[in-house]
């Protein structure tokens, strides 16, 4: 790292975090001239500015057995990260999000005395409680996107503040399906159906061909529907569509690449994968069915060990409180039961309206100008706050 005003280290492992990083070191950018930033980035963070020394994709794995065959290159890309910060001393490291790579790593750099920041709070409300003692280790700062995070942290001795979360404030409070459809070049009329098999190679591999097998059922029970899916990268792009012509090669569906936001904005109905897209798609009021699988194996010791402390695997039905989007886990995770429930919400008018309704009313709670209060909260952690009380918002004075 070059010398500069502020130098920050900042690790993403996925396109949520990507967006979420990006969001962050743009405001970093805005309040504090010359700001560095190198980590591990994709194109949001990229764009934003940050340098990346490995590519995102690398990082991007996911659950207790997918892990084990990554998990040597994953510590070697951990340990070269760590002797890089160590010996170029950044002013702060943020990880945004991916726990299990992001705390060993905040872990080492605190011990060696480089103030920690993680961005996204582990799910240990929902599974895995010990973690907290870790993060504990780990942290100097926790920044919580949901408003349920802070008090349960608090309470068990980690310094989190709740910032929200950046996406409730990029989406705006109404948004235009006309206008997504012609900025991908897609029909106006008609109804359109977003599949959302995921951002990872392990989880197409797994929901490729149900996802697939759904749009089939659901377009025999209604000819005329289209469908639309955004694939995050050309590796998996070329995945799906290697499956679309195995087993579908007559759907009638446009492959798009990237642009999620706008897919689930276009679409009048969403068959997601679990994460942060069916967040996304709750800020963008789009009803949903969720499908999801893991490895057997992460599936079998994650059911045995009853790891799982919460209700509900969507976000969205955790916000909400209820199962709004309908959820396929694991063995449920078939066409023959995710086209029922997408049909049955094509067919619903009125419990659309609900959703709707229930979606705009959280998205509107959601809104904190979350990037502007994570960028500062990481600046006051360092003495680098902004002098100007402008910058800082009602809710932050308080």
């Amino acid at each position: 790292m070059q010398a500069s005003e502020l130098r920050v280290g900042i690790v993403a492992n996925e396109a949520s975090g990507d967006l979420l990083g990006g969001a962050i070191v743009s405001e970093l950018a805005r309040l504090v001239p010359g700001l560095s930033c190198v980590g591990v980035a994709g194109p949001c963070m990229l764009a934003a500015g940050c340098a990346t020394r490995f590519p995102l994709e690398r990082l991007s794995v996911m659950g207790l057995a997918e892990v084990l065959g990554h998990l040597p290159e994953l510590l070697r890309m951990r340990r070269e990260l760590t002797d890089y910060y160590i010996k170029e001393r950044p002013d702060v490291f943020i990880g945004v999000d991916a726990p299990d790579f992001n705390l060993g790593l905040e872990r080492r750099l605190r011990a060696a005395g480089i103030p920690t920041v993680h961005m996204v709070s582990p799910t240990v409300w929902a599974w895995r409680p010990g973690r907290v003692k870790g993060i504990r280790r780990a942290v100097d700062l926790l920044l919580c996107v949901f408003p349920f995070e802070e008090a349960f942290l608090r309470r068990h001795g980690v310094p989190a503040r709740y910032v929200g979360h950046p996406l409730a404030d990029q989406i705006p409070l109404e948004v235009d399906r006309s206008a997504a459809r012609a900025s991908l070049g897609l029909p106006l009329s008609g109804t359109l159906i977003a599949l959302l098999p995921g951002s990872r190679r392990g989880e197409l591999q797994r929901l490729a061909e149900p996802f697939i097998q759904t749009a089939q059922r659901c377009l025999a029970a209604r000819p005329g529907l289209r469908f639309v899916v955004p694939l995050v990268n050309p590796r998996l792009h070329a995945y799906f569509a290697a499956q679309l012509q195995r087993l579908a090669p007559d759907l009638p569906v446009t492959l798009v690449a990237g642009r999620g936001r706008e897919v689930i904005a276009a679409a009048d109905c969403v068959l997601t994968a679990s994460g942060t897209a069916t967040l996304e798609t709750l800020l963008l009021k789009r009803p949903m069915v969720v499908g999801y699988r893991v490895h057997p194996l992460t599936y079998h010791v994650v059911k045995g060990l009853r790891l799982v402390k919460v209700q509900y695997a969507a976000m969205a039905n955790l916000l909400a409180g209820r199962e709004l989007a309908p959820e396929f886990i694991q063995d449920r995770c078939r066409a023959e039961l995710l086209a029922p429930a997408v049909l049955a919400l094509l067919d619903d008018q009125a419990r659309v309206a609900e959703i709707t309704a229930e979606y705009a009313r959280i998205h509107a709670g959601m809104r904190h100008n979350a990037a502007r209060a994570a960028a500062l909260a990481v600046l006051e952690l360092i003495g680098r706050a902004p002098g100007h009380k402008d910058l800082l918002s009602a809710n932050e004075r308080e």
